[in-house]
């Protein structure tokens, strides 16, 4: 049986795993890690990879869980991409060390700024910042005050935000980098892939496949764009989602 598509690139937080703190629905990601060895096996269904705002570590940690080792993923918004199979840790290339030094500078002013008002820094990432505080509107709120302060210093960062989090990122990197860098290096094209997300962050995978599908639980204007949503929340949708997407 010949399959439609080649890789399918799916978020992590909302689809593989849970946006809160909720655990990891083990059982059902090896499901998916299942549907991988049989996609490496067969070849009658796509190879399931991951692209997320999450850092290197966790989205390793993903790829390993979920039986990926045969393509690569892309992690922290497009900073890095991880070939497990090359054992390669990849930096988007256009990033300087003045970028970098830009990254450093901001998160310094926020440690001192915003940290004794409860603000948490997500560990792990190389070059960007993500911000959480238990009073989401409260963080959501300091947003002006980040983006003000980002362009007084002429740090090379945007800020955007998603269920429950503020990001800092750098200016010309993205998840629409990080699958260019992807299909660049694999030779995959837009016509062989198929993509899942839940949030609107989620438009760059959007536009960079054939097929797109969303968990039940997506943010409404994503999924005004999808090819398909699923009747099913998070990992129960995506495994909904790869049995519809069979040889």
């Amino acid at each position: 049986m010949t399959r439609r598509f080649d890789a399918v690139i799916c978020d992590i937080d909302g689809c593989l795993g849970p946006e809160s703190t909720a655990p990891l629905e083990a059982d059902l990601l090896a499901r998916v890690a299942e549907y991988n060895v049989r996609a490496k096996r067969d070849a009658d269904r796509p190879v399931v990879t991951v692209c997320s705002g999450r850092p290197l570590p966790y989205a390793e940690a993903i790829c390993r869980l979920i039986s990926n080792d045969a393509l690569p993923c892309v992690c922290e918004m497009g900073v890095w991409m991880l070939d497990l199979a090359s054992h390669e840790y990849l930096m988007d290339p256009a990033i300087t060390p003045e970028q970098l030094a830009g990254v450093r500078a901001a998160q310094a002013w926020i440690e001192r700024a915003l940290l004794p008002h409860g603000v948490l820094i997500q560990p792990g990432k190389s070059a960007s910042i993500s911000l959480w505080h238990r009073d989401t509107a409260y963080l959501m709120a300091l947003k002006p005050e980040l983006v003000a302060k980002i362009a007084a210093e002429g740090w090379p960062l945007r800020v955007s935000s998603t269920v429950a989090w503020v990001n800092c990122d750098l200016a010309h990197v993205s998840k629409a980098s990080g699958l260019a860098r992807f299909k660049a290096r694999t030779g995959l094209v837009a016509e062989r892939l198929a993509g899942i997300g839940d949030t609107t962050g989620d438009m760059a995978i959007r536009e960079h496949v054939a097929f797109f599908a969303c968990p039940s639980n997506a943010q409404p204007e994503l999924k005004r764009h999808a090819d398909y949503v699923s009747p099913f929340a998070e990992a129960a949708g995506v495994l909904d989602v790869l049995e519809r997407l069979r040889g």
